[in-house]
């Protein structure tokens, strides 16, 4: 190998050095042994805000950026994401409030309708690992319309039907387009932003996930009140129509295996709208474009997901997410039911009730993001790493475990803490202020602690960011269907008290597991990384033999364009070569 030879790592798009290999979504360009010395000496001028501040750190100039998005256009992605991804948080609780006028109107008993809840949780774990393959193999956009538009057909179907049976099996649809955007949502943090820049912006796209606790069931109260349960679906059609327009209108693609870093042309089924209206005008020669690799679409595989659960730091990431999702989803989901037993309370008043829950839940990922940015900086002070904000950094060489986990030592004790008083608050029926406010906390730290392992899981695995998001999804939503399954018996058998108090000591307990990732996961992200090298290379070697092969039998046969088949379901071709030389920005 050159020493010009690109990275092949996908998220940490950093150049490796002469005769090293790396793997995962590329640096989309080339390096130059004088640029993969380790650390960079070269500096930035137009990302340093202040040479002298011991906080900026030298940025290289050397190689193309890791995105060529305009700062105000990377916003107004991440704008639009944030605002896309609440639309699953927003359906799972805007139900709540709902639940006893619909079993009313149906003529259905409680358990029956608290079934649709399971089934929609279940649906909530699997749908993400369809569309997260789709969305890693054909893009973002193409995954994000499919996705909105059964989910506006589907409330359509809700809004109309009439028995329970539709009911069911429409929640299930319901959930499988609205829980897909949430994978795709933190895919495209991944593909537009540096490791050292995405605690930020994950901050922000957590913050709209997580306003859909707060906001969604006061508004289900108010329309189940004074418009009917079935104004609920009608106003998510509304909601997911408003966001459907603009994005197939303006919001661009951003996969890296089909866009690069912004630089390749998209194909028509990657264009926006306007972009397609463009390109008919003003038609670009095929010749002088910059091609994406040819991608075989093929149905979206769910048992990819397995590459990740296999995986041994992301399997304990996983399970410690899983746990720590059940006190969430928990809290949530029986906090309607506990409050109406104990402060005797209407549909409107829930709804208002889970108001300082979201509260804390926003604040925790706001918060969370700056803190990680913020420990991302300390921790390359401390062992010299030079963070590169322009191209990304080469994180085989920076311990990105001790980077994410340190911070949520403290948020994680403190949310132990907070379930456990919550619980026992219940058991003694203490005055409303005071679970209100322990809710709030529980947001705050419970809610944060899991947001930074999902950072945590994308930097791990970046080859295929959607799919290792919708792992995470996969196995948190499945384990709690199946604690929400038992968990009226476990109230009713251990006392509210006992039971958060014993689901909060459970997270204790499993608490040594994230030593583990702290201590052997860097030799497990490094041999995964070597794995990965070694299958891409043997995928390089088939793929040029194939070319040769057809090569020759062109030869053989003068004047017959003989078309060989690409068995592969993706180009193997270094997507970190995608790139358009001649495009440094991309204006809004």
């Amino acid at each position: 190998m050159s020493c010009s030879e690109p990275s092949r790592d996908a998220a940490t798009n950093h150049d490796v050095a002469a005769g090293q290999l790396d793997v995962g979504p590329p640096l989309l360009g080339t390096v130059t042994a004088s640029s993969a010395a380790y650390p960079s000496s070269h500096v930035d001028d137009s990302n340093a805000a202040n040479p002298n501040d011991p906080e900026q750190l030298s940025r290289v100039v050397s190689g193309p950026p890791y995105s060529v998005f305009t700062p105000g256009m990377k916003r107004y992605i991440i704008i639009m994401v944030t605002f896309t991804s609440f639309i699953s948080p927003m359906t799972a609780n805007i139900y709540f409030p709902a639940l006893v006028p619909i079993a009313v109107d149906l003529d259905v008993s409680i358990g029956l309708i608290n079934l649709t809840v399971t089934t929609f949780m279940i649906f909530q774990g699997i749908a993400p690992t369809l569309v997260g393959d789709f969305g890693d193999m054909a893009g973002r956009r193409p995954a994000f319309v499919i996705a909105l538009a059964i989910y506006l057909v589907v409330n359509i179907g809700l809004a109309l039907q009439k028995n329970f049976a539709a009911l069911l099996v429409l929640r299930m649809l319901q959930s499988a387009g609205s829980s897909g955007t949430l994978a795709l949502g933190f895919a495209v943090v991944a593909d537009v932003a540096v490791s050292a820049e995405r605690g930020k912006y994950m901050g922000i796209v957590g913050a709209g996930i997580n306003v859909g606790p707060a906001l969604s069931p006061v508004l289900g109260g108010i329309l189940a009140q004074y418009l009917g349960w079935r104004s609920i679906f009608w106003f998510c059609c509304i909601v997911t129509a408003c966001l459907l327009i603009p994005y197939i209108l303006l919001v661009p693609e951003t996969a890296r295996n089909v866009v690069g870093n912004g630089s390749i042309p998209p194909r028509w089924i990657n264009m926006t709208l306007l972009d397609f209206i463009r390109q008919r005008r003003h038609p670009v020669p095929l010749a002088d474009r910059p091609q994406p690799p040819k991608t075989k679409i093929r149905f979206p595989n769910p048992l990819r997901t397995l590459s990740v659960v296999l995986e041994k730091d992301l399997s304990l990431i996983l399970a410690y997410t899983a746990i720590l999702y059940v006190v969430f989803i928990m809290i949530v989901a029986t906090l309607s039911t506990i409050f109406t037993d104990i402060y005797h309370l209407n549909e409107l008043q829930i709804g208002l009730c889970y108001l300082p829950y979201g509260v804390g839940c926003c604040t925790a990922s706001i918060l969370q993001g700056h803190l990680l940015d913020w420990n991302y900086r300390r921790t390359a002070r401390k062992i010299g790493f030079t963070i590169d904000y322009r191209r990304g950094d080469d994180l085989s060489k920076f311990p990105i475990e001790q980077a994410r986990l340190y911070p949520m030592a403290p948020m994680v004790a403190l949310g132990v803490c907070t379930v456990i008083a919550y619980g026992w608050v219940l058991e003694y029926r203490l005055p409303l202020a005071v679970p209100l406010v322990l809710i709030f906390f529980v947001g705050l730290f419970v809610v944060g602690s899991f947001s930074i392992l999902s950072t945590l899981i994308m930097d791990l695995y970046p080859q295929a960011p959607a799919t290792a998001v919708a792992a995470v999804n996969l196995v948190r939503c499945l384990f709690g269907a199946a604690v929400m399954v038992f968990i009226e018996s476990m109230m009713v058998r251990l006392g509210r008290g006992w039971n958060f108090t014993f689901w909060a000591l459970l997270v204790v307990v499993t608490s040594p597991t994230m030593l583990m990732v702290l201590r052997w996961g860097p030799g497990w992200r490094e041999a995964r990384r070597l794995r990965l090298a070694k299958k891409r290379a043997q995928h390089e070697e088939e793929r040029e033999a194939r070319e040769q092969a057809a090569a020759g039998q062109r030869q053989e046969v003068p004047g017959e364009g003989n078309e060989h088949d690409n068995h592969d379901n993706h180009d193997d071709r270094d997507p970190g070569q995608l790139v358009n030389p001649d495009s440094s920005t991309k204006n809004n």
